[in-house]
């Protein structure tokens, strides 16, 4: 099995397309496992929400057996559909109140349960991964990194998978 680390931040459209491309082409590749790797994005852009109360809860959700998949939709859905304020712990809570235990989850991100798993995910990226920003692809010892303000097209996605 192949592993494809993906590097994301909740707060990018370009993730967010990222992930839906991502959803859509994987069941053609059935030799590859997707690894989550969700870090900051660095510098944060200006006006941006910062996604690491997001992080921290992935971390979290993920140690409880929620779906990967489902968490990442509930949490793009909350930024970019319903607008909820994420760096509100309790506001991020209610909205994940339907996959997880809303008050369990609060006490892992606001009692910083997950910290240091954040600071390590953002230190990997940067200084092991090389990435300079997101979303951003490693397979097989290749890259695939995001134009800056442009993302990675789906066809881009497509000539990395196939290699």
């Amino acid at each position: 099995m192949r592993k494809l680390e993906v590097f994301f931040d909740y707060t990018s459209v370009y993730c967010l397309m990222a992930h839906k491309n991502l959803a859509e082409l994987l069941p053609q590749y059935t030799d590859i496992e997707v690894v989550w790797r969700p870090c900051e994005s660095h510098p944060q852009p200006e006006g941006r929400k910062r996604s690491d109360l997001c992080i921290q809860g992935l971390f979290f959700a993920t140690e409880q057996g929620i779906d990967s998949w489902a968490y990442h939709k509930r949490i793009f859905d909350a930024i970019f559909v319903e607008r909820v304020n994420i760096e509100k712990p309790e506001a991020l809570a209610r909205s994940v109140r339907k996959l997880i235990d809303p008050d369990a989850f609060l006490d892992a991100i606001k009692g910083g349960a997950y910290k240091q798993a954040l600071d390590d995910a953002n230190e990997y990226a940067g200084e092991k991964a090389g990435v300079q920003s997101v979303p951003a692809y490693r397979l097989d010892g290749k890259k695939l990194d995001s134009e800056e303000n442009a993302g990675v097209s789906k066809q881009q996605l497509i000539d990395f998978l196939q290699g």
